[in-house]
């Protein structure tokens, strides 16, 4: 016989979800991601005047430092989606642990950011070792939620 299913993660056919205590600090992670990408897509705009790279051009040919800016910006794009599924997801059966976590991408972000606006690629590897690690737990939760909802655990 499996184990009963958290009451937290009950969903009955009308689609109710009861979500856990301390689920508003996840949500506070997302607005927390949408003030990252602000800054990060600001720190685009000031390097763009600065170096001289006018839209619609993504990538400059004459500045190497303009290109780190916006890579900086762009890989963290290309994780976004995947933090902020796992953020929600994992937050329902781990909350805290999951906005610890988000948290901690957010800063591992900016700390990517900052040390890849050097122009040195080698800079960034702090913030990207700091944010990979969170999304790596934010995984773990959301693989806990998954494996809870098939009552393996």
């Amino acid at each position: 016989m499996s184990p009963p299913v958290p009451a937290h993660l009950i969903i009955n056919m009308a689609s109710t979800i009861t979500v856990p205590d301390g689920y508003g600090y996840v949500i506070g992670d997302l607005i927390l991601s949408f003030v990252v990408f602000a800054i990060l897509g600001e720190m685009v705009v000031r390097a763009r005047k600065k170096y001289d790279v006018p839209y619609p051009t993504m990538y400059s040919d004459k500045s190497k430092v303009f290109n780190c800016y916006q890579r900086a910006h762009q890989n963290g794009l290309e994780t976004l989606t995947f933090f902020t599924v796992f953020l929600l997801l994992g937050g329902l059966q781990h909350p805290l642990v999951a906005a610890v976590a988000g948290v901690v991408w957010c800063g591992g972000r900016l700390i990517y950011a900052v040390g890849y606006y050097t122009g040195d690629a080698g800079k960034r590897a702090p913030g990207s070792i700091l944010s990979l690690l969170a999304l790596f737990v934010l995984l773990g939760c959301t693989a806990s939620l998954a494996l809870h909802l098939l009552e393996y655990l």
